[in-house]
């Protein structure tokens, strides 16, 4: 039986980007039909659909399919959220992880739709800086809590690869709102995402 691999990516996309890829292999001096890059541009186009498919997500949708009613009111916090992202300047990667905390008021959502939401703003062409906030924005407007915080820390290939080449840059970017715009709030939630439980 011959290996098959079942992929779903919108034929007229991958069409359109892989003719525009075969066009970059030239132009760089490279030869698009030699054996090793006959394949190259359908394989970017797919990838490009892949890294990008948050365009095609909805934050609120995702957040209210597991919205329950629940009394809890203390600080929910889900840290170290694998993220991957292009940087919308260079679409080059940058990648680290998010930690999201909210105090819980009237409702609780999945644990898992927290990290889907890191999902759906990461996989866009994008700066940290936004990213950060989109994902405070989203929880905040669908959950309305008493409050939520965003943290993410980064590396970015923009700075590693290219440009000034340092290779240990971490960015660390943050958001508040409500009740962690209190310094209180706000320094147990950096506390819990610095400590290691384990």
């Amino acid at each position: 039986m011959a290996y098959s691999k079942e992929e779903n990516y919108d034929e007229h996309t991958t069409d359109l980007l892989k003719g525009n890829f075969h066009t970059v292999l030239s132009a760089l001096g490279e030869d698009p039909e030699r054996e090793g890059l006959l394949k190259t541009p359908e394989r970017v186009a797919k990838a490009m659909q892949f890294l990008t498919q948050g365009y095609h997500m909805d934050a609120e949708e995702i957040l209210n399919s597991a919205k329950f009613k629940e009394a809890y009111s203390e600080m929910v916090l889900v840290k170290d959220i694998e993220l991957y992202s292009l940087c919308e300047h260079h679409l080059l990667p940058f990648f680290g992880k998010a930690h999201i905390a909210y105090i819980p008021n009237g409702y609780i959502t999945g644990l898992s739709k927290l990290a889907h939401v890191v999902e759906c703003f990461s996989r866009r062409l994008q700066v940290q800086e936004r990213l950060t906030h989109q994902i405070l924005n989203a929880i905040q407007d669908t959950l309305n809590p008493v409050g939520v915080g965003v943290v993410i820390e980064a590396r970015h290939l923009c700075m590693m690869m290219r440009g000034v080449q340092k290779q240990n840059c971490v960015t660390t970017t943050s958001a508040f709102s409500g009740e962690f715009m209190k310094n209180e709030t706000r320094s147990e939630f950096l506390k819990l995402i610095s400590a290691d439980l384990g």
